[in-house]
């Protein structure tokens, strides 16, 4: 299954980008989304280290009370 998570732009540096959500840091590479408009503070989904796709901030916690009811799910059965 491949899931993409939401996370926070925290430092961009060219293509590159420091993400953030829950705690957990990662280097994105923000190649695939070079035509969009991107800042610090921004909300991208990232699949396997790319960002794919900008998010709003309601869409990003959205998402994130999406999978956490998913995991709650599994976690009950």
């Amino acid at each position: 299954m491949c899931l993409g998570i939401p996370m926070q732009i925290t430092s961009i540096d060219g293509y590159n980008a420091r993400c953030e959500a829950r705690g957990v840091t990662r280097e994105v590479s923000l190649f695939l989304l070079q035509d969009e408009p991107l800042a610090v503070g921004d909300y991208v989904i990232v699949h396997v280290g790319y960002a794919i796709q900008k998010l709003t901030e309601q869409e990003a916690h959205s998402t994130w009370e999406l999978l956490d009811e998913l995991l709650a799910a599994g976690a009950a059965s």
